[in-house]
Parts: C-alpha cells; sequence; structure tokens
C-alpha cells in the first residue's frame, strides 16, 4: 500500500464531505428558499478554499500530528472507511459527522497496528463532540430570544430583508469553518504524512468538495433545512448563526468538531424554543443514533480491516 492509494482516499472523503456537509452551511439558506442547492455549491467551494487555506492550521495539527501515528495504511483505510460512511448516511438522508468517522477510523486503525495514540487529545476530541452541539442548541434559543425582543419590533417586510442577508453571513461563517475545521480534519493525515502540502490540499479537497456538493447534498440539505423542524428566516438565522459560532470556537482552539451536529443541534433549540410540538423527533431520533453508531461502527471497521491488511502486508 503505497501514497497513492492514501491521495485516492483524501479525494473520496472530500467528496463524501461534500454531499453530507453542504447542508451544514447553506442547507438552511434553501430550505429557507434564498439559494438554490447548486449556486450554494459554488460559493461553497471559494469559502471552503479561504477556510482551509487560512484557518485549518490548529484543527490540522491536533488530527494530522498530535492524534495518532502515522503511516500508509493508517491514512488510507480510516479515508477510505470514513467515506464510505458519509456517503451511505447520505443516501439514507441521515446527517452523520465526518469528524467521528474520520478521528475513529484513524485510532481502530493505530490501534490495530499498534501505534501510538494520545489518550488526551482523543478524551478533548470526544467532549468536544459532546458540548457542541449542546453549546448550540442553548445559543441559538439565546440569539432567537434577542432577536424576538429586538427586530420583531421592526416592520415585517424590513426584517425579512435584514434576515435574509444576516442569514446569508451566517452560512458564509459556517462555509468558511467548513474548510477550517471539516476538511482540514479529512485532509491532516494526507499533509502531515507528507503526500500533499496545504495548497495543493485546500485545492483539491475543495474542488472534490464542490462535486458532491453538487451531485448528492441536496437530499441532506432539505433534511436539515426542512426535516427537524419548519424553517423561516427568522429562525434560520437565529439557528445557522449560532451554530457558526460554535464551531468558530472550537476551531480556534483546535478542536475537530462537527458541523453537522452544531446545525442540528442549533436548529432543534429554536424548534423547541418556538414550540416543542413543531420539533420531528423521528428525525431528531434517527440522528442520534448515527451520532452513536458512526463512532463505534468506524473504529471497529477500520481496526478490523487494517489487521488483515497488515497480516498481508508484513
Amino acid at each position: 500500500m503505497d501514497v497513492t492509494i492514501a491521495l485516492i482516499a483524501a479525494l473520496a472523503i472530500a467528496f463524501a464531505i461534500g454531499s453530507n456537509d453542504t447542508c451544514n452551511s447553506f442547507g438552511i439558506c434553501v430550505g429557507c428558499g434564498l439559494l438554490t442547492i447548486k449556486r450554494a455549491s459554488y460559493i461553497l467551494f471559494l469559502l471552503v478554499f479561504a477556510g482551509m487555506l487560512f484557518g485549518s492550521g490548529r484543527v490540522m495539527d491536533t488530527v494530522g500530528r498530535e492524534l495518532v501515528e502515522l503511516n500508509e495504511i493508517v491514512v488510507s483505510v480510516s479515508l477510505i472507511i470514513s467515506s464510505a460512511a458519509i456517503v451511505v448516511a447520505n443516501y439514507l438522508r441521515t446527517p452523520v459527522s465526518s469528524h467521528q468517522a474520520i478521528v475513529m477510523s484513524l485510532i481502530g486503525s493505530a490501534f490495530a497496528l499498534g501505534n501510538r495514540i494520545d489518550v488526551n487529545t482523543v478524551a478533548k476530541i470526544i467532549l468536544s463532540w459532546i458540548v457542541s452541539p449542546f453549546g448550540a442548541l442553548f445559543l441559538s434559543i439565546f440569539i432567537y430570544w434577542v432577536m424576538e425582543n429586538t427586530l420583531s419590533k421592526l416592520p415585517a417586510l424590513k426584517v425579512e430583508r435584514v434576515l435574509r442577508v444576516l442569514l446569508f453571513v451566517g452560512a458564509t461563517i459556517i462555509g468558511f469553518n467548513t474548510g477550517a475545521n471539516e476538511l482540514a480534519t479529512a485532509l491532516a493525515p494526507i499533509v502531515a504524512f507528507g503526500a500533499m502540502n496545504v495548497f495543493e490540499a485546500a485545492l483539491l479537497g475543495s474542488a472534490m468538495l464542490f462535486l458532491g456538493a453538487w451531485i448528492v447534498s441536496v437530499r441532506v440539505a432539505e433534511v436539515v433545512g426542512k426535516g427537524i423542524t419548519a424553517l423561516d428566516p427568522f429562525t434560520g438565522f437565529a439557528a445557522q448563526f449560532a451554530a457558526g459560532l460554535t464551531v468558530l470556537l472550537f476551531t480556534a482552539i483546535g478542536m475537530p468538531v462537527s458541523t453537522t451536529y452544531c446545525t442540528v443541534g442549533a436548529v432543534t433549540g429554536v424548534g423547541l424554543y418556538k414550540s416543542v410540538r413543531g420539533v420531528k423527533f423521528a428525525f431528531l431520533k434517527r440522528i442520534v443514533a448515527s451520532w452513536i453508531l458512526t463512532p463505534f461502527a468506524s473504529f471497529t471497521v477500520s481496526f478490523a480491516v487494517t489487521l488483515l491488511l497488515s497480516q498481508q502486508v508484513f
């Protein structure tokens, strides 16, 4: 197994992130009717490229250098399994965390080979996975409450125009974060291993993410934008901005958190604040099940595949 397979795996995971994670940035805009999925894909390409190039340093250090000891097998197996898991989840219209799939696949593969695993880094990442969606949930409620007591007093037409602009701003923040956090997590092993430099990873990764967004992601964008609770520009901005701020905070401290689950948490927060009956808990049950099963499945499959490959290689 050589570096070529690792590069193919990197492009596959970037495509898979695009197929699943356009919904994180622009799913709410699509759900509110502000953008089409195709136009959102073009905008996302530019934002992700900028985020990967200028904001990914700390997350790439965490995943690429601190988490596990890397080699060709660990990098290739973990990224191939992660991309497959994301594409399958997208087909089932279930938002899934690419971070969980990537991180736990890396750990499973490294564990199978007896490579170094930094337990402290693993613990901090898992804690961030738990805290971040709930942080986004409560932050979205607070933002909605502030808006309800300020913007709602303005004329309705003016409010909607302002909110549409703000909604796009919130989507822009999450799009940048997708490059700085989401794509950085996927390509950190490749860059740390020396298969690509940061600029090459940003360009190729953003291009593959764009293709995934263009071809596949409309299914999941509809779930996040419309499937959890009914959204309008008012509630959409509260959810979008809360998710964006949450991911930006964790990116700043180098933690690879899930944009997917921050967005889901924020959308759920505004839905609960407005009316518990307005939240479609059947969708949330599927998402929570995915949140639990994805890391365990990724670890197990990566461990088993790596063990099999290592016996043949060595």
